[in-house]
C-alpha cells in the first residue's frame, strides 16, 4: 500500500512536462447471478420424432383423460440409462418448451415419465389446454438436436 502512495505521490509531483495520467478505472460490478452453464447434450437418432397417439389436436375429453406417447427413429428407456439413440417422454403442460440446453424442470407443467412409460392419464381443470412431448436423455437434457412434438390443444370439460 505504502509504494503505491509513493508512486502516487511521485507522479503528482513531478514536473509540469511530464504528461503521464494516472486516472482511477472502477471495477466493474460483479455479475448479480452467474448463468448456469449449458449442458453436454446426448445425440438424437436421425430423423428421430415424439408425437402424441391421443387425444388428437383438437379433442374434448373428459378429466381424467388417457394419453399415449409415440416415438419413431429412438427407443424409450428409463431416465439413467445412458444407451445410444434413447430417451424417455416429458409432457409439458400449457407451456412452451424450457432451455434446451438444460435439464427439463420437473414441476406441474413438465410432466415427466422416467420410467420408461409411453401412457398416462392427465386431470386437468376445465378448459383449453396445450400439450406438447420432449424426449429427454438419461439425465433430463433434451437431445442435439432436441425431438420434440407439434403443440397439440385438448379442450377438458
Amino acid at each position: 500500500m505504502f509504494s503505491v502512495i509513493a508512486l502516487l505521490a511521485g507522479v503528482a509531483c513531478s514536473p509540469a512536462n511530464n504528461e503521464t495520467e494516472i486516472s482511477a478505472t472502477p471495477a466493474a460490478p460483479a455479475a448479480e447471478t452467474a448463468a448456469p452453464a449449458a449442458m453436454p447434450r446426448s445425440p438424437s437418432g436421425e430423423g428421430a420424432s415424439v408425437f402424441f397417439v391421443s387425444p388428437a389436436d383438437g379433442d374434448t375429453v373428459t378429466s381424467p383423460f388417457a394419453v399415449e406417447f409415440g416415438i419413431g427413429a429412438m427407443d424409450v428407456v428409463r431416465a439413467g440409462d445412458n444407451t445410444p439413440n434413447t430417451g424417455h417422454h416429458h409432457v409439458l403442460i400449457d407451456t412452451e418448451l424450457p432451455a434446451l440446453d438444460m435439464p427439463i424442470p420437473a414441476d406441474e407443467q413438465h410432466v415427466h415419465f422416467g420410467d420408461g412409460s409411453s401412457a398416462t392419464e392427465l386431470t386437468l381443470e376445465p378448459g383449453e389446454h396445450t400439450l406438447q412431448l420432449l424426449l429427454g436423455d438419461h439425465l433430463h437434457i433434451p437431445h442435439d438436436p432436441p425431438v420434440y412434438s407439434v403443440r397439440i390443444t385438448v379442450i377438458v370439460e
